[in-house]
C-alpha cells in the first residue's frame, strides 16, 4: 500500500497513475472525500497526466490524528508529498474542501504550483455564499447531487454510496477538518493569485451554491470558469467526462503554468 509518513508522523495513503514522465496533477478531495471518489477520472485523465491521488489526513485510508488543524497542516501535508515524490511543482486539482487547501497552497507556496484548478469550492470567510437547501433527513446525501440527477440516475448514486462508505469517515476527522475550514479566509488574498486558474462547478450544486464560483474568478486575475451546467456538487461523478474535459483542456493551454 503507497503510503508515507509525514514530519508529524501522520501516514498518508496516496496513489500513482499514468507516466511519471508526464506533467503532474494532484487530487485533493473534498471532506470525507477518498480516493474511489475519483474513479470515475482518474484514467481518463492519467492518459495524459502523471496523476498523484491521495487521502487527507482525517480521510479514506490515511491516519486520522484527533487535534487541532488549520490549512497550514494540509498544505504542509501536500508539499511534503510533493517531496517524497520529487515533484517540485505539479497542477493542483482542488475539490470542495480540496480546493479551499489548494488556494491556500498557491498563496503561500506559489512557487510549487504550476497551475490550479478550483471546482466546486468557495473563499471561505465572510464572502463565502452559502444557502441553505432541504433534503430529506434520512437522504442527507441528496445535498451532493442535482436534484434531476437523483431521481433520474439513482443506481449511479447508490453505487457512490457503496464505494464512498467502504472506509467511513471517523466523528472527529470530520470536525477537525471543519475546524480547518472555519479558519480558512481568502478573499482579500485572491487578486494575488499568480498560477493560471479555472474555476469548475456545477450549476445545481446544493452544497456550495454556483454563485461562489463567479466570486472565484472575478477576484482571480485572469481566471477562467467553466459551469457544467445541470451538475451538482458532485459534477465529476455526475458529467465525468465534461469535467475530464475541462481540466485536460485547460492544462493543454497552461503546461508549464
Amino acid at each position: 500500500m503507497p503510503e508515507f509518513f509525514t514530519s508529524d508522523g501522520s501516514r498518508i495513503h496516496h496513489e500513482v497513475y499514468g507516466d511519471a514522465s508526464a506533467s503532474p496533477l494532484l487530487l485533493l478531495e473534498g471532506m470525507g472525500g477518498d480516493i474511489p471518489g475519483w474513479r470515475r477520472n482518474i484514467l481518463h485523465l492519467s492518459r495524459e497526466l502523471f496523476v498523484v491521488a491521495f487521502d487527507l489526513r482525517g480521510n479514506g485510508l490515511s491516519d486520522s490524528p484527533d487535534e487541532p488543524m488549520s490549512m497550514a497542516t494540509f498544505t504542509g501535508d501536500v508539499i511534503e508529498l510533493m517531496d517524497h515524490l520529487g515533484l517540485a511543482r505539479a497542477h493542483i486539482y482542488g475539490q470542495s474542501f480540496g480546493g479551499m487547501v489548494a488556494q491556500e497552497l498557491a498563496l503561500t507556496a506559489p512557487s510549487r504550483v504550476a497551475a490550479l484548478i478550483l471546482a466546486a469550492t468557495h473563499c471561505g470567510g465572510a464572502h463565502a455564499v452559502q444557502k441553505g437547501y432541504a433534503v430529506p433527513k434520512d437522504r442527507p446525501y441528496l445535498a451532493l447531487y442535482s436534484q434531476r440527477f437523483a431521481e433520474e440516475h439513482p443506481d449511479h448514486i447508490a453505487e457512490d454510496l457503496e464505494v464512498g462508505g467502504r472506509n467511513p469517515q471517523e466523528a472527529h476527522s470530520r470536525r477537525r477538518q471543519w475546524e480547518a475550514m472555519q479558519g480558512f479566509d481568502s478573499f482579500d488574498r485572491l487578486p494575488t493569485l499568480k498560477a493560471p486558474t479555472l474555476v469548475l462547478h456545477g450549476s445545481e450544486d446544493r452544497l456550495v451554491p454556483a454563485e461562489n464560483a463567479q466570486l472565484l474568478a472575478d477576484r482571480i486575475p485572469g481566471a477562467e470558469s467553466r459551469i457544467l451546467i445541470g451538475a451538482g456538487h458532485l459534477y465529476h461523478s455526475e458529467q465525468a467526462d465534461a469535467a475530464d474535459a475541462a481540466v485536460l483542456g485547460f492544462i493543454r493551454r497552461h503546461p508549464d503554468g
